[in-house]
């Protein structure tokens, strides 16, 4: 009988290391430049691990976190902003906001681009509760460009960008390493006479005792982004 209770407990205990899950809420700020390495950093430690990456705003990230839904947040902050009582917060990356556009745009032959320039063209805004609508909104003192779209998410966005749409407003950490990017299919230039910071975030609840998976994948984001803060600096200051 104890043999029993014995293998059963290590069947048990198999099983859940084999179906153990992390989630990650992530407002697509950074996605494919720091989550994707992170993941894959992440799974060589935990081959059974399960990773699941829900996109959301960050008011719904916050909430999930405090109910437990989430054991991890990706969040924009601009400097100055509140954290939510019971949330312990990470600084990831500091960077700053610039215009992604098409290589081949107009204003690409520029070294800055100006507030006035865009209002003048196409904007691919991210929708109302995102860190970045609200940026802009202040930027632009509530003018309206030519012609604007309102999209969910940076990866949305660059898409849009990359097949010629308009122009959006992201964090350079979003654009600098993205495989468009790479590739030529996209650019950045930094907003004339801006000195905001946007801050990347990663959150979690405050709580006596965290899952080891979800720890350890917290620790690989921070070592992933100390290595992209590094890597990327040049190039954002260019």
């Amino acid at each position: 009988m104890l043999d029993a209770v014995d293998r059963l407990r290590a069947a048990a205990g198999e099983q859940h290391r084999i179906s153990r899950m992390v989630r990650v809420g992530t407002v697509n700020a950074a996605t494919v430049p720091l989550l994707i390495p992170a993941v894959r950093d992440f799974r060589a430690c935990h081959p059974h691990t399960q990773v699941e990456v829900v996109g959301a705003q960050q008011t719904e990230i916050h909430r999930a976190l405090a109910e437990g839904g989430l054991d991890l947040g990706l969040v924009n902050h601009l400097d100055g902003d509140d954290v939510p009582a019971g949330i312990e917060s990470t600084e990831l990356l500091r960077g700053r906001p610039v215009v992604c556009l098409r290589p081949d745009h107009p204003l690409a032959a520029r070294t800055v681009v100006t507030v006035d320039d865009l209002l003048a063209e196409p904007l691919i805004a991210m929708r109302t509760g995102y860190v970045m609508h609200r940026y802009v909104h202040r930027l632009l003192r509530g003018r309206g460009p030519s012609f604007s779209y309102s999209t969910d998410g940076a990866e949305m966005g660059k898409l849009m960008v990359a097949e010629g749409l308009g122009a959006t407003v992201l964090p350079d950490f979003s654009v600098v390493g993205d495989p468009l990017e790479r590739q030529g299919t996209i650019t950045w230039r930094p907003i004339a006479g801006d000195t905001t910071r946007v801050l990347l975030m990663l959150q979690r609840r405050r709580a006596e005792s965290v899952p080891r998976a979800a720890q350890d994948l917290h620790e690989v984001f921070v070592r992933r982004a100390r290595r992209a803060a590094g890597s990327g600096r040049d190039d954002a200051d260019r």
